[in-house]
C-alpha cells in the first residue's frame, strides 16, 4: 500500500480538534466524492492513527455485494474496522424507513453508530449518499439532516460533468443555500469534472459566493479518473471473459463499432478504444489484436463480441496459441443494444485498481489546499445541539452509571409504559411504589414487555422502612411540632415516601407529578430535603427539543412571581444546567421590550435582574431585556441588538413570571411539535423532579433520563 503523506500538523495538535468527524456530500451520481473521500482518509493517515470510514446509506445488500466504496478505502488503506461498522442502512431498508415516517428513528440508528465509531478512532469520515437508484428524491435533504444532528462540518463536491460555467455556479448556489438554511457549516467546496477551459471563470464566479473562508477547490475533468475499466465493462454489462483476464484494468477512452471492412476499420482505431463487434467477425478481431500491438497504432483496451456469438474454432485455436491477448467479452445482446448499454457505464474507483487510487490521491493533492482544509478541521467548533443528538447523549450519560430512580405513581399507565422502555435500554433501575397486584394486572393489560424481576415494587404501608421512614420524618420536622403519628400518615402518601427514599439513600432521584400536583410532588422534598449551600430558590427548566436545536426555558413551573435576585439566581441556575447537559448558555432575560426602550416595573426587574447575573457571573453570555423574536431570530435579533453577543441566537431563555413561561413553552410545544423534556427542578439537595399531569410517555421516559443524570453528580 502506498499513502501520500502531506505536510500537516502534529498528531499531538491533531487530537485536541474540536471534531471528529467530517461529512462529504453531493446532489448527485458520479460526483467524483470517491475522489475527495480517498484524498481526506489519505491526509487525515498523517495525524492520526485510527480513521473509520462510514456511509448511512449503502446501495447494495451486503449479502449480494459489498459497496465499491468501502471496498477501495478500507482495503487500500488498510483500515482495521469492520465492514458491519461501515454502514447504517441499506437503500431498500432507508426507503423503507421513510415511507413508514421513520426519520427519527434512522437518525437515532446513524448517531448510534457514528458515536460507538468515535469511542475506537480519532477520526471519521462520513461519505453521503450515492444517488443511484430509485427514490433519490429524499436524499439530499437526508444528508443535511444526518450531517447536523452529527454536528459535523461538510465537504460539498459539486460535478461540473457536462455542465455550462452558469450551471455549475447555480448548483453550488442552491447546495451552499441548503445547507445554511438548517444550519450545517461547510467547510470545503470542491467542483469536480470541470472542463480545463472553464476552471478560472468557475473558480472567480464560485468565489464570490462563499463566506467564512470556505476553502474552493476545482479539479479539472480526467478522463483517466473518469473512464471505465475492462473490468468494469465486464461487470456492467454482465458478459463472459473469453480471454485477456490479465490486462483487465485496461482504461476505456472510447469505443467504436467494428461493422465495416478491415482496412477502413483500422482508420478508427484510437487509443485505448474498446471494439464492439459480433463474433463472427474473425478479420476485426485479429486485426484489432494486429493493430494494438503494431508500433503504427495506438493501443486498444479491449473487445466485445455481441449477439452471443462466439468466434469460429480456428480463431478461437490462434487467440490460445498467443503469448498475450486483449480483454475479449461475449455479451448476449446485439451490436446497437451493446453499445447503448457502454455509453451509460460510469468507472468507479475499485481496490484493486491502484493505479487509479494513487491518482485519485495526488489529484486531490494538486488541487486541494490541504493545509487549509487541515487547520479548517482542527478549529472547527460545533455550535448548538440537535435533539437527536441530545437524547443521544441523555441515554449515553444515564448509561454510564446506571442510577436508581423511584416513581411513586407506580400504577399509572404512561408511568409503567416508560419504566418498560427504561429497563429495555437498560438506562436505569426503577422502584415503583404501589399494590404489586395491581401493577402486575397494569402490566398485563397494556401488554408490556417488562420483566417485574428487574424492578423492586414497594407498597409503603406494607414496608420493611416504613417505621424508619415515619420516626425520620418526625425527628427532620420536630421543629414544626409534627408528631409520629401525623408522620406516620404522611408517609403513607406516595410523594412523601418516594422522597425518603432519596434522602435516606435508598434511591438516587425521584420523578412524579403525572397524577398528582406540581405542589403535591416537591412539598416534601422543600421540606425536608432542602436546597443546596449558597440556593435561595428552587427553579425549573425545560429542555426545549425544537426542530432544529435544544433550547433551555425557565422556570416555566415553580415560581409564580420572582424578584429581581431570584430571577438572577434562576438564570444562573438555568445557565449551569444547560452547561452541565452539553449546551453552551446564552442567556436571554425576556421581557415584552429590548434594550432600553421599555419602562415599566416589569420590564426594570428583568433589566435589574440582567445586571445581577453579569455583576455575579461576568463569564457568563446575557443579555436583557429582550424579546423573544430577537433572542431566537437572528435577522431580528441584528435589528434590534446589532452587537449582542446573545441576540438572535438565545440558547437559554429565562422568563420574567410563571404565567409567561408556563404558557410560553406549552405555545411552542403544541405548535411546533417540539419535545418539552422536563420540568427538571434546580437547586435541591437530590434530584426530585415533577412531570405535568398531561405528560406524555416520552416525557417521563426523558425525566427519568435527566434525573438519574442529576443523580450521577449529587
Amino acid at each position: 500500500m502506498l499513502i501520500n503523506v502531506p505536510a500537516s500538523l502534529p498528531l499531538q495538535q491533531f487530537q485536541k480538534i474540536m471534531t471528529k468527524t467530517i461529512f462529504i456530500a453531493t446532489t448527485e451520481p458520479y460526483s467524483g466524492k470517491s475522489i475527495v473521500a480517498i484524498g481526506i482518509v489519505n491526509m487525515l493517515l498523517a495525524k492520526a492513527r485510527k480513521v473509520a470510514y462510514f456511509k448511512p446509506i449503502i446501495n447494495i445488500d451486503p449479502i449480494k455485494a459489498r459497496d465499491v466504496d468501502i471496498e477501495t478505502i478500507v482495503n487500500y488503506f488498510d483500515l482495521p474496522i469492520h465492514y458491519d461498522d461501515t454502514y447504517a442502512f441499506t437503500r431498500e431498508h432507508a426507503m423503507r424507513q421513510m415511507e413508514g415516517s421513520r426519520l427519527g428513528d434512522m437518525i437515532n440508528t446513524v448517531i448510534g453508530k457514528v458515536k460507538k465509531l468515535e469511542e475506537a478512532y480519532d477520526f471519521i469520515v462520513i461519505e453521503g449518499s450515492d444517488y443511484l437508484g430509485e427514490g433519490t428524491a429524499f436524499e439530499f435533504e437526508t444528508n443535511i439532516t444526518i450531517a447536523k444532528n452529527l454536528n459535523a462540518p461538510v465537504v460539498m463536491v459539486v460535478s461540473g460533468e457536462n455542465k455550462t460555467t452558469a450551471e455549475i455556479v447555480n448548483t453550488t448556489q442552491a447546495m451552499l443555500r441548503n445547507f445554511k438554511r438548517q444550519d450545517v457549516q461547510v467547510l470545503s467546496v470542491v467542483i469536480n469534472k470541470v472542463k480545463p477551459a472553464m476552471t478560472e471563470d468557475v473558480q472567480a464566479l464560485v468565489k464570490i459566493l462563499l463566506v467564512n473562508g470556505t476553502i474552493l477547490s476545482v479539479i479539472p475533468e480526467d478522463k483517466n479518473l473518469q473512464n471505465p475499466s475492462m473490468k468494469e465493462i465486464l461487470e456492467q454489462l454482465g458478459g463472459k471473459l473469453l480471454f485477456g483476464e490479465a490486462q483487465l484494468n485496461n482504461q476505456v477512452d472510447n469505443f467504436v463499432t467494428g461493422a465495416m471492412q478491415l482496412p477502413h476499420f483500422l482508420n478508427h482505431v484510437s487509443e485505448n478504444v474498446l471494439i464492439v463487434t459480433p463474433g463472427d467477425r474473425g478479420d476485426i478481431i485479429i486485426g484489432a489484436l494486429q493493430a494494438s500491438s503494431s508500433a503504427n497504432y495506438p493501443k486498444v483496451a479491449g473487445i466485445v463480441l455481441s449477439a452471443g456469438i462466439e468466434p469460429d474454432e480456428p480463431v478461437i485455436r490462434l487467440l490460445n496459441g498467443l503469448p498475450s491477448v486483449l480483454p475479449i467479452i461475449l455479451v448476449q445482446e446485439g451490436t446497437f443494444q451493446a453499445t447503448s448499454m457502454l455509453s451509460s457505464i460510469k468507472s468507479r474507483i475499485s481496490s484493486d485498481n491502484t493505479k487509479k487510487i494513487q491518482l485519485a490521491i495526488s489529484t486531490f493533492e494538486k488541487y486541494v489546499d490541504v493545509n487549509a482544509l487541515d487547520e479548517k478541521i482542527i478549529t472547527y467548533k460545533p455550535e448548538g445541539i440537535t435533539p437527536h443528538m441530545f437524547q443521544y447523549q441523555l441515554a449515553k450519560r444515564a448509561r454510564k452509571s446506571l442510577k436508581h430512580i423511584v416513581l411513586p405513581e407506580g400504577n399509572e399507565d404512561r408511568i409503567l409504559t416508560a419504566a418498560a422502555r427504561l429497563v429495555q435500554h437498560d438506562l436505569v433501575s426503577i422502584t415503583l411504589l404501589g399494590d404489586i397486584n395491581e401493577i402486575t394486572a397494569s402490566v398485563k393489560r397494556l401488554g408490556l414487555q417488562l420483566d417485574l424481576n428487574k424492578i423492586h415494587i414497594i407498597n409503603p404501608i406494607h414496608s420493611q422502612n416504613f417505621d424508619d421512614y415515619a420516626e425520620t420524618l418526625c425527628e427532620l420536622r420536630k421543629g414544626k411540632n409534627l408528631t409520629l403519628e401525623a408522620a406516620r400518615d404522611l408517609m403513607t402518601d406516595v410523594s412523601y415516601y418516594g422522597t425518603m427514599m432519596v434522602y435516606k439513600g435508598h434511591a438516587d432521584g425521584m420523578v412524579s407529578g403525572s397524577v398528582h400536583t406540581t405542589q403535591h410532588t416537591i412539598r416534601p422534598a422543600l421540606q425536608f430535603v432542602k436546597t443546596k449551600p449558597g440556593i435561595s430558590v428552587v427553579s425549573s427548566v425545560f429542555f426545549m427539543c425544537l426542530p432544529d436545536r435544544v433550547a433551555v426555558f425557565g422556570d416555566c413551573a415553580v415560581n409564580p412571581d420572582p424578584t429581581a435576585e431570584q430571577l438572577a439566581e434562576i438564570a444562573i441556575s438555568s445557565a449551569e444546567s444547560s452547561q452541565r447537559f452539553g449546551i453552551e448558555p446564552r442567556i436571554a432575560m425576556l421581557s415584552y421590550s429590548s434594550g432600553s426602550s421599555g419602562e415599566g416595573a416589569d420590564v426594570e426587574k428583568v433589566r435589574a435582574a440582567t445586571a445581577i447575573v453579569k455583576a455575579k457571573r461576568p463569564d457568563l453570555k446575557v443579555e436583557g431585556p429582550i424579546q423573544y423574536d430577537a433572542a431566537v431570530d437572528p435577522i431580528v435579533g441584528r435589528q434590534k441588538m446589532p452587537n449582542s453577543p446573545v441576540a438572535g441566537q438565545a440558547s437559554v431563555l429565562i422568563f420574567p413570571d410563571l404565567n409567561t413561561g408556563n404558557n410560553t413553552y406549552k405555545a411552542v410545544q403544541r405548535e411546533t411539535g417540539a419535545l418539552a423534556i422536563g420540568p427538571m427542578l434546580q437547586g435541591l439537595n437530590k434530584p426530585i423532579n415533577d412531570l405535568s399531569r398531561g405528560c406524555t410517555v416520552d416525557d417521563v421516559y426523558n425525566t427519568v433520563i435527566i434525573t438519574a443524570i442529576q443523580a450521577q453528580e449529587s
